[in-house]
């Protein structure tokens, strides 16, 4: 195989998680970069929109506190609860069209946050970090 040198400006915002990544693992930035570059060409996403693909996809270069954080992410306390007032008024059959339309885009808006959830600790876990229930959970409850 051979190298081909490429040089990169990047900006702190990348090069910051980069180096701390490097830190943390005792490697060169330059060998974190292309471990996160082929990790990258192996990505299989679902059926996402473009701007939810890159996003995940940037997941890669964040940092594992960074990382953690989007892991302990949760819906906010009267969304949850709007949600689930929404979906017992579902299951009695008694919604309006306008209240399944809003239940329809909760549950979407949570679908999304549990797929950040689980992939910023997909790659936790490709980092070798280990991974429990604790790591999900909000720090404040």
């Amino acid at each position: 195989m051979t190298d081909h040198p490429v040089l990169v400006n990047l900006p702190d915002a990348i090069f910051d998680p980069l180096r701390q990544i490097a830190e943390e693992k005792g490697q060169s930035v330059e060998a974190i970069l292309i471990e996160q570059l082929r990790s990258v060409q192996s990505v299989v996403l679902p059926a996402l929109s473009a701007d939810e693909e890159r996003e995940l996809i940037a997941f890669k270069f964040l940092s594992e506190d960074t990382l953690r954080a989007i892991a302990k992410e949760q819906m906010p306390d009267a969304m949850q609860a709007q949600l689930q007032q929404l979906m017992d008024k579902n299951n009695l059959g008694t919604i309006t069209p306008a209240e399944h339309g809003e239940l329809t885009e909760l549950v979407e808006r949570s679908q999304r946050l549990m797929l950040r959830k689980a992939w910023a600790a997909g790659i936790l876990m490709e980092r070798g970090h280990s991974i429990t229930g604790a790591d999900f959970a909000d720090d404040h409850e």
